[in-house]
């Protein structure tokens, strides 16, 4: 037991553990110690979705959460370079944080910015995503696919240091629950038609016509109602899983869903799950410049670094974007303004205390893929394991669903510890 808490067999400080004249930067580089990074950030990168979920569903405008989110998220990289980065004195080999920032490296720089541009599009996607298909798949299917594709640009990217037999072997299980994924989806929808079709329109909680809506007098979340996270919220009423349930967080949320085609919600994921998948393999090349764009003598780019600019991109994208759509929203989202949104504190702390998650969740991720691989370190998108059960738990979702919708979200979740558990196994060791 001793043993396995042992700090010293955790960390290795790199190029060495502890100079008279101070510690060198920190760097992991075992493989137990990357292990550990890789399960502390699926802990917070599961986290972080439900925070924002929660709030959406509570009936705050996404682009208000998106805009507090982004803030903190960047300050996680900020607080990690300037501690992480800034250890010790600076060597020619291993430059701290502030000196690289003069030096010449702009071409890893960019493949950092590059990283953040498609991680920003592929977090706002999901943000919308959430609301058509559910926590749940969403993290699901946009996680299996950049581990499908993330994950085979790595292994090649990283000079083949994970095992190729045990590594894709990984992979296929993570294709198999994208089909799942959208399997469940595809029952749970039905699941939920029925319970709808199947609504007493003389309901004594209030009608419902044609189209499924209910007459429920809506809950604005913005208006500055006791509507908030530590009352419970306005779905106290109805039970989780029933069709009053549904309609209620209809009449909630900010983002309406009724009515909208099946697979707008999955084309939307699938999107999301081709920006996730190709930010890691960015990070890789600005790390690591395997394709030899540094001038010579210039030294590579610090994890902490390259997630400085990395994270400051994905400000940059998401800060645009998402000011745009205050002013003209996407999928029904409620029109805003930026003086709405500075006025806006209902749940704020919640969406900053979310980007914080996401952001040091990403910053352990890196540093535990420049010690084993990135593509073992892709085994950090079994997130939707943590965020499943915060699905379940907060949201209700699956509650009263069918026997086939129970199987093939069985079989979905297996297939993806079995993967996850497979990708750890070929964890490597980078020279």
């Amino acid at each position: 037991m001793q043993d396995y808490w042992s700090v010293p067999k955790w960390i290795i400080f790199s190029p060495e553990r502890v100079l008279s004249s101070g510690l060198k930067m920190y760097m992991v580089e075992s493989k137990v110690g990357a292990i550990a990074c890789m399960l502390l950030s699926l802990l917070l990168l599961g986290t972080w979705p439900a925070l924002l979920t929660l709030l959406e569903r509570r009936g705050r405008l996404p682009q208000h959460t998106y805009l507090d989110y982004t803030i903190t998220n960047l300050l996680a990289a900020v607080i990690i370079a300037f501690t992480f980065g800034q250890f010790g004195p600076s060597t020619p080999e291993m430059p701290d944080f502030l000196t690289q920032l003069s030096q010449d490296n702009w071409p890893s720089v960019l493949f950092a910015m590059a990283g953040g541009m498609v991680l920003s599009l592929g977090n706002l996607s999901t943000q919308y995503a959430w609301a058509f298909v559910g926590l749940s798949v969403t993290e699901v299917v946009s996680s299996s696919i950049t581990v499908v594709i993330g994950t085979t640009l790595n292994y090649y990217l990283d000079d083949k240091i994970n095992k190729a037999e045990i590594l894709f072997s990984g992979v296929g299980c993570f294709l198999i629950a994208v089909c799942l994924g959208s399997a469940v989806h595809s029952s749970n929808n039905a699941d939920n038609k029925t319970k709808l079709d199947n609504y007493s329109n003389d309901s004594k909680d209030g009608g419902v016509g044609s189209n499924g809506i209910s007459s429920f007098k809506q809950t604005n979340f913005n208006s500055g109602s006791t509507n908030d996270l530590e009352d419970g919220g306005a779905f106290g009423k109805a039970k989780f899983g029933t069709a009053a349930f549904l309609i209620e967080l209809e009449n909630t949320r900010s983002i309406k869903v009724f009515g909208k085609g099946t697979f707008i919600g999955l084309a939307i994921t699938f999107f999301a799950g081709i920006c996730f998948s190709m930010f890691s393999p960015a990070f890789n090349l600005a790390t690591n410049d395997q394709w030899h764009t540094l001038k010579d003598g210039v030294p590579h780019l610090t994890v902490y670094t390259a997630f400085f600019y990395f994270s400051s991109f994905c400000f940059v994208i998401a800060m645009v974007l998402n000011l745009t759509f205050l002013y003209y929203p996407i999928l029904n989202a409620p029109k805003s303004s930026f003086k709405a949104y500075l006025n806006d504190w209902n749940g704020r702390g919640w969406a900053l205390l979310a980007g914080l998650l996401c952001g040091f969740g990403n910053g352990l991720q890196f540093m535990g893929g420049q010690a084993a691989g990135y593509a073992a370190a892709d085994a950090v998108q079994a997130l939707p394991l943590v965020s499943t059960f915060w699905g379940v738990i907060l949201f209700g979702e699956y509650r009263r669903s069918s026997r086939k919708t129970y199987t093939l979200l069985a079989g979905m979740l297996f297939m993806f510890i079995a993967a996850v558990a497979i990708l750890m196994a070929s964890s490597g060791h980078r020279k």
